[in-house]
């Protein structure tokens, strides 16, 4: 049965938290800066509502998510888009099985209400409308206030807030006094080597290690062009590549081919400039 609450009279059903299987590996730097944002005490409390900025596939929503976790707090994600609306974003209501209409709080209500941690990804796309709605609470105040379902609900003390933003990506500008509430901005870069291979091996167990390796060597080479190809983009390389070697049989027991194909159909034939003076 889906858990309710109700406030001022009106019964706000809520969302589940997300599981996810993640694990954030190097730059502690960034994942202290985060957790010094939350932290609440009787000198000082009110926590921040930070922003993390960098491009894609850098790791943003996996910092959170694993700040989160060492707080042992629950996780609500919330995927801002060009379309996402006041309603949206606080509660919607919807038509219930019985021809009702009843109230359905997002993830980021539903966090505010439990003590739980939103993730707000790709916030910069999202319309100022839409940041309107959430300047209460990203202040002092620390409410929202639904228009439709008639009601202000407060956050519990444990709420924390964080969002992110890529860098290249950014659709809507933010109007400057949610601008001023989206603080400290905590910027994220590529990986080094050794994390990049760190992050890699984590993810790809069964890849070998001269493959990981190809793979962190062509991306390090692609950062110092400030090419966008991140981590991500170097897993779902040797994803392929295993794929393509398991089910290819042209590709069986050629790593280095199965490799470099992998780049060229997820990044494109230029990517493959990358590779000339690799060896493998």
């Amino acid at each position: 049965m889906q858990k309710f609450i109700e406030i001022e009279e009106t019964k706000i059903f809520l969302t589940h938290p997300d599981k996810l299987e993640l694990e954030w590996i190097g730059q502690e730097d960034v994942m202290i800066q985060l957790l010094a944002s939350w932290f609440t005490d009787e000198e000082e409390p009110f926590p921040l509502n930070p922003r993390l900025i960098g491009k894609p596939g850098v790791g943003k929503t996996t910092l959170a998510y694993a700040a989160a976790q060492k707080l042992n707090q629950e996780v609500y994600i919330f995927q801002a888009t060009m379309d996402t609306r006041p309603e949206d974003i606080l509660i919607t209501p919807v038509i219930g099985s019985d021809g009702n209409i009843k109230y359905v709080a997002s993830s980021l209500v539903t966090a505010m209400i439990e003590g739980g941690i939103c993730i707000l990804d790709e916030g910069n796309r999202m319309s100022e409308k839409s940041w309107a709605s959430l300047a209460p609470l990203l202040d002092n105040r620390r409410y929202v206030e639904s228009i439709i379902a008639g009601v202000k609900i407060p956050a519990h003390k444990d709420f924390r807030f964080v969002t992110t933003m890529n860098e290249d990506s950014s659709t809507y500008e933010i109007p400057e006094y949610i601008h001023s509430r989206l603080q400290p901005q905590i910027f994220i870069d590529f990986p080094d080597s050794e994390d990049e291979l760190r992050i890699l091996q984590s993810n790809l167990t069964t890849v070998p290690e001269k493959v990981a390796k190809y793979i962190v060597s062509f991306l390090q080479i692609a950062h110092r062009f400030e090419e966008n190809f991140s981590v991500r983009d170097g897993i779902n390389v040797g994803r392929y590549a295993m794929k393509l070697m398991k089910k290819v049989p042209s590709f069986k027991q050629k790593e280095k081919e199965a490799t470099q194909e992998a780049i060229t159909l997820i990044l494109g034939k230029e990517a493959l400039n990358y590779c000339e003076e690799l060896e493998f």
